[in-house]
């Protein structure tokens, strides 16, 4: 690349993705009928922190629940897609998101630290400039940096831009009445057909042009979108939520097949998870951003490389938000994060690759949830917590309790994998163990003091709420 595009890149891929929806519907892939990566292993993944061409896709699929896709088990085809793509890569069998907000969930996966020492963790809070960003450690490192997104949640308003060359919401394009006919669920926000289209034009233009990190934010299961050939669960919520996944699946192929097209797949690692998941009133509560039980904190974690590998990779000890950078880097032979509340999973992934027993790191994991996000300033603070401990998961909701005290629960996964019988009664020992885990790391804070604060006006908060959410 010459020195005038290497000064100016950003501005040209930003003004490539504001003309986008002039070219995207020209743009048609067809899913490869043979995967072209070469087969790898242990060596090839240890070779990956010496190779100098090694790109990172990172996908977040927005509301995302594990359990509903094929490869964590579910019986309904919702994902063949993501199926196909992991079955030669590795997956996360337990991982755990550390709020069910996406705010405080995001500013923990990209910081590695739990909400407490983010302090994201209501609706005015911005991450601070002092918390050290994944984009900010791959520019540094030589890679180009972009993100498209389209969750306000997360937009450079809340700090969330830190160290992105380029970092937009995908351009809107028109739809006629035959596509809005086509899709029953579909809004004027877009959807992630745009997001993906602007995601396959950045690679096309720049995916040969050194290395580059390539980060998009889905948003069509947050929104329950689908079209006529994913609407085949049902009419109920869940169902609607299932066809959801579907039509995003679809929508990740062709993703997964310009990766092909343009000959980037063998040199592009390849990551998929979530910020959160949903509840469908397994305990009687409908969405998230409202509690941290199970259904609205397991979400995926998956992840591909430049090679297959055969068979693929099942990684059975828990895993959580902040444990996904420090993997990725430890993968490109990057420093691990000075600060962090995660862990590097790539002693898990290398046993796995050898055949060798999973390493004994079974470690506690956290998330928590303040149910006065979205409420006045004013208002003292009320925390939802849950730690995970092996198959046992401990959980503490505000005022839930006899006579107005905190409510305590514990769950045995592993016999009751549904979380439904509260056994905390019966395990007052463990009970009491988890409640000192659990306020260990409340009483954590940000190493750089409290979170910044900015106000936010009544046109932002509308687009806020326009998401589903209860905001006064």
């Amino acid at each position: 690349m010459n020195t005038l595009l290497q000064k100016n890149w950003p501005w040209l891929v930003a003004a490539g993705l504001i003309v986008l929806w002039l070219l995207s519907t020209a743009v048609k892939f067809e899913p490869p009928v043979t995967d072209t990566r070469p087969i790898g292993g242990e060596e090839d993944i240890l070779k990956l922190a010496e190779r100098d061409d090694v790109n990172v896709l990172f996908v977040l699929v927005d509301t995302l629940r594990a359990d509903r896709l094929g490869t964590y088990g579910y019986a309904r085809d919702t994902s063949p897609a993501i199926d196909r793509f992991f079955s030669t890569g590795v997956r996360f069998d337990r991982h755990l998101s550390q709020s069910s907000w996406t705010k405080s969930s995001m500013a923990s996966l990209w910081t590695s630290l739990y909400p407490t020492r983010t302090g994201v963790t209501r609706y005015e809070h911005v991450v601070a400039d002092e918390a050290v960003m994944p984009a900010e450690r791959l520019r540094e490192a030589g890679f180009r940096t972009v993100g498209i997104y389209r969750n306000g949640w997360i937009a450079p308003t809340f700090g969330f831009n830190q160290g992105f060359d380029v970092y937009t919401r995908a351009p809107r394009r028109k739809m006629n009445p035959s596509v809005r006919a086509k899709n029953p669920t579909i809004s004027d926000t877009g959807t992630d057909e745009d997001t993906v289209a602007a995601g396959i034009e950045f690679l096309r233009v720049s995916g040969h042009d050194g290395r580059f990190f390539l980060y998009m934010h889905l948003m069509d299961v947050h929104e329950y979108l689908y079209d006529e050939e994913s609407a085949i669960f049902g009419g109920t919520q869940s169902d609607m939520y299932d066809s959801s996944i579907r039509w995003t699946d679809g929508t990740l192929d062709v993703l997964f097949a310009a990766l092909d097209e343009f000959g980037l797949a063998e040199n592009t690692i390849v990551v998929v998870t979530a910020d959160h998941g949903e509840a469908f009133r397994e305990r009687g509560i409908e969405g998230h951003a409202r509690a941290v039980y199970r259904e609205t904190t397991e979400v995926p974690f998956l992840l591909s490389f430049p090679f297959r590998l055969e068979p693929g990779l099942v990684i059975p000890t828990r895993t959580e938000g902040v444990d996904v950078w420090p993997t990725i880097f430890d993968l490109l032979g990057l420093d691990l994060p000075d600060e962090s509340d995660g862990t590097s999973r790539l002693p898990e992934i290398l046993a796995a690759a050898s055949g060798e027993p999973i390493p004994d790191s079974e470690t506690n994991a956290f998330a928590m949830l303040d149910e006065t996000w979205g409420r006045p300033p004013t208002m003292e603070s009320r925390l939802r917590v849950a730690v995970t401990d092996g198959n046992w998961r401990y959980l503490r909701s505000p005022g839930r309790g006899k006579n107005g005290e905190a409510m305590e629960e514990l769950f045995d996964g592993e016999n009751d994998p549904a979380e439904l019988r509260n056994l905390a009664e019966e395990e007052p020992e463990r009970v009491e163990r988890l409640r000192a885990i659990a306020d260990a790391n409340l009483e954590a804070r940000p190493s750089w003091g409290e979170a910044p604060k900015r106000e936010i006006g009544e046109l932002e908060l509308n687009q806020l709420r326009a998401l589903g959410y209860a905001i006064p």
